[in-house]
Parts: structure tokens; sequence; C-alpha cells
């Protein structure tokens, strides 16, 4: 068959065309994972991401998903390349928190993509799905509870081969499904996460086929290069000099609290460094965050403030360099509880990076927002009907320089959904007595700091329930002379009583007992009309 005539595109057209091409492997890689998923986490809320990757596992296209994922996601794509010589057919399986996963409840599958013009000698690009899945087993139903180490969190795994030829591989499956509560679950989601692979690997080999490989990869390394310029050029803005900030973390859950985290960013040259040194060592309980949630972190908040919309890839990230010691905090030790570091910790490299870089350029950064990401777990494997539910509940976001902040929504390292009530009553033997805007709790200011939420479950059958919160005892901050946002609140109501409970919690509930939080809100920005 004829190759068909290529588009006559060069320079920064052709670079456009290929990125939008790139772009829309990954959206639609998304689009096959989401309808073929069972669980409401990933059918309904939307806790997955998806890339394309090049020949030597860098990030060239990512659809506009998880932030927290994408960053992070090349790092196990490189992991599995160094732990395993992928053949034509095979994709593997991984969420090893030390190899370039995030929390153990990421799964994270990546398959080769082989091209007839590199004689399937070796992958020419490959392909990645990191999904949330509602439980990985350890010792908490939801695999999201506060602990004191690794294990507990869940099953572990290294760079498995998963599937083969289209099937999967059934001892590595059966290994999968025996250390999780919803196995049934747990195949269907894993077996759309195989597809959308498969799909997002046709296509590329749709694109070499009409566009020749060698094209392809001269693409690739054309988007790279581009979003090296751009970073670049953010930093030739910034003005040079050293912008420091700090900040803290509520709690770990086992006993510490105020637990720092400490940036000093350093401009010159075209050039960053963010340097991590005096944040609080690593702690006992699952706040620990490893080095690839470090730079998602870090590369979202320069992203950010890049011209334009950019899809971001990987080349966005060479001119900035990361100091983080060893043993803290965010470079902890092997076997360290790290499940709310991906999710907690990160919203608050976050509020850290970017208090630093808003001293460099106040009018571009926002005040803070809710700063947390209010996990709530809830699940049994010893009722009539297993179950194991997982959410993220969305805050106020912080004003900014020219607008208000927004209400009830996911901020900045999450970019999930709500689970309709509609979804969750049908899935879940849990029912929905609230859920609601927490109106007035924006920060006040020039620009008003977005609401919080509120949500309050009814439980059906008896189960265990967690939560991984932030931003219970120190508020999100106002900038320019705004307010502070409110801070959130959990609680749960038994036999007709409601007890306050703190930021991170797991407790045994009854049938008819309910659990509810209020988010935190967003931070004002600049001094309101007529206030000194």
């Amino acid at each position: 068959m004829a190759r068909a005539a290529a588009p006559r595109a060069s320079g920064a057209l052709e670079l456009e065309v290929f990125r939008a091409l790139f772009a829309s492997i990954a959206e639609e890689m998304g689009v096959v994972l989401q309808r073929s998923a069972l669980s409401p986490n990933i059918k309904e809320r939307r806790d997955y991401s998806c890339a394309l990757f090049d020949d030597a596992g860098t990030l060239v296209a990512q659809a506009a998903h998880i932030p927290v994922h994408l960053g992070s996601a090349p790092l196990s794509v490189r992991a599995a390349m160094a732990e395993h010589a992928f053949a034509p057919g095979e994709s593997v399986l991984l969420n090893d928190p030390y190899r370039g996963g995030t929390h153990l409840p990421d799964l994270t599958l990546v398959s080769p993509v082989f091209l007839p013009g590199s004689g399937a000698r070796r992958p020419a690009f490959f392909v990645a799905t990191r999904a949330h899945h509602a439980d990985v087993g350890g010792a908490e139903p939801g695999s999201m509870a506060p602990c004191r180490d690794l294990w507990g969190e869940g099953l572990v795994i290294p760079p498995i081969v998963i599937e083969r030829d289209g099937a999967f591989v059934r001892d590595a499956l059966r290994l999968v499904l025996a250390n999780v509560r919803t196995p049934d679950e747990r195949r269907a989601d894993l077996a759309a996460q195989c597809a959308a692979n498969r799909r997002g690997a046709a296509r590329v080999a749709a694109l070499a086929a009409r566009y020749g490989e060698r094209r392809l990869a001269r693409a690739a390394r054309a988007i790279l290069d581009h979003g090296e310029r751009v970073m670049q050029a953010l930093l030739a803005r910034l003005p040079a000099g050293t912008w420091r900030n700090a900040d803290v973390l509520d709690d770990d859950g086992m006993g510490a609290r105020d637990v720092p985290i400490r940036v000093a960013i350093r401009i010159a040259r075209r050039r960053a460094v963010v340097d991590f040194t005096g944040t609080a060592p690593q702690v006992d309980g699952s706040l620990n965050a490893n080095p690839a949630i470090t730079l998602s972190a870090v590369l979202y908040c320069f992203q950010c403030l890049a011209a334009g919309t950019l899809p971001p890839n990987e080349g966005m990230a060479r001119p900035l360099s990361l100091v983080i010691p060893e043993g803290s905090l965010l470079s902890p030790r092997p076997g360290a509880a790290v499940a709310g570091g991906n999710v907690e910790t990160s919203q608050r490299i976050v509020d850290v990076v970017l208090g630093a870089l808003a001293k460099a350029a106040p009018r571009l950064v926002p005040a803070g927002s809710q700063g947390t990401m209010n996990n709530l777990t809830l699940g049994s494997a010893t009722s009539a009907r297993p179950f194991a539910y997982y959410e993220t509940v969305g805050g106020g976001a912080g004003a900014g320089a020219r607008r208000a902040g927004a209400s009830g929504i996911q901020v900045h390292m999450t970019n999930t959904l709500n689970t309709p009530i509609e979804a969750l009553e049908i899935a879940y033997p849990l029912r929905v007595t609230r859920s609601t805007l927490a109106r007035g709790g924006g920060g006040r200011g020039a620009r008003r700091g977005g609401d919080g939420c509120e949500r309050e479950l009814e439980l059906l059958v008896p189960a265990r329930a967690a939560v991984l919160s932030e931003r219970r005892r120190s508020a999100p901050r106002g900038a320019a002379g705004g307010g502070d946002g409110a801070r959130g609140a959990n609680w749960i109501v038994r036999r007709g009583r409601r007890e306050a409970m703190p930021a991170k919690f797991a407790v045994d509930l009854a049938a008819g007992d309910r659990i509810g939080m209020r988010t935190p809100a967003g931070g004002g920005y600049g001094r309101a009309r007529g206030r000194p």
C-alpha cells in the first residue's frame, strides 16, 4: 500500500501539527480507558492519566489529565525499561513508589510501540496509562489510610509482565488479584488500561505508516527542544535572584505536627535550582513524598507560569534542577509510607513553590488554594457485598489579580471529578446525605477566594472509614493583602451524636453512621476597597 502524502508543513506549523497529533493519541487513550473501566473511581471520577514517550522513555505528549501522575510517569517508564527487555505485544505493570511510582493505588501500565522501520529490534515509542485503583490491599480498605510503612499501604508491584499478545499473563494477574479486596473490579480496570494502551500503540503505528518513523522521531525531538525553549523564556522573564518560602503540613497522623517544607529557588541564566534544604526529615506517617512526586509538583508550578497553553512535555524540565536532602520528607528511605505524600504533600509543595515564585512575579501567582485533596475511603471485605470506595472532594481555589477563585473544584496536582450521587449510590452501600458548597469561606480581598464544599455520607452496612486531609489546622494563605481562606473540618455522626475528627484518621463505623467533611476555601487576593 502506498504511503499517503505528508502535508507540506515546516517549522512552527509542523511542530504544532505533530504536537496536536501526539496529544490526540493520549486523549483517545483516556477515552478508551474511561469508557472501558468498571470502577466509578475511573469511569466517573476519571482518576487516570495517559501519555506518549519516545524510545528513551522521555515524555513527549500527554492528555489534560492529572499533573501528579504525569510529571512522575517518565520515571516509571524508564524503570520498566531498565528492568525488562520489551518484546512485541508485552505490557509491564508496576506501582513501586521507589521505581518512579506515586503511591500504591496508582497502577502504571507501560507498553512498547514497535514499528516496521526499526526492524522491530527495539521500541520506537512507548505508551503508558496510570490509573488509581480503589483498593490494592494493605491493612485498610481503599489502601489510603494512615500507615507507618509501605507494606501496610498495600501490594508493592515491581515491573512485571502483565499482558502478552492481548491476553493477561495468568500467574502475574493471579498474584495481583489475590492481594486485593475487590478482584473482579481490579481485573476489569486493568483490562481497560490494556485496551487503552493497545489503542495508543495502534495510533502511533498509523501515524508512522502515514508520515514515516524518522519524521515522527524528529517531531518528538523538536517538541522536547521547544518545551525547553519555552521554559528558558519563562526563566529569562523572571528576575534573577533567590526566592524563599516555607509552609507546614498539619500533621502526619502519627504524632508529628507542623511538618515544615522549605524551598529556595535560585534563578539565573535561564535556569532554576529548586532547593528543598531545611525540609523536615521523613515522618512516621504516610505523608512522605518520593522525588518523582516532588519533580511533578515543581514542574507543574513552572508550567503554570509559562506563556500560552503549551501541552507539557519533559523538555520543559531540562532547565530545572532539584536539590532534595536524602532521608527527608521529600526523599524518604525505601519502606517509608507514601500514600499521603502523593495526594497531600504534593499540594503543599505546590503551595510552597508558588509562594516563592510569587515574590519574583506577584501578579502571575494567585493566592493559596485549598491545599489538600480531602481523601475519603470506605470499604469492607467481610460484608455480603465487598466494596472499596475512594473519593477526593473539591474545595476553594485561590483568587488571582484578575479574577475571583472558583468554588468547589479540585486544584493543582489533581484534576479529577466528583462521583455523581446517582452513580455512587448505585455502586456502593452508601447514601449521600449532604453535598453542597460551604458558602462564605473564601478569603476576603479585592478578589474573593473560592468556597469549599460540604459532603456527608451515610453507611448502609458496617464499614471501615479513613480520611487523609490537610488545612484543618493551617489556613490557605491570601496574597497581596487578601485574607486567608477558611480551614476545613472532618466529623462522624454515631447514634445521632456528631464528633469532630482530626485531619487524618481511620475508624470503624456501623450501619446508619455518617461521615462528613467541610473542605478548605481559597485565599483572597488584594485588599478590599475601604480596608486598610
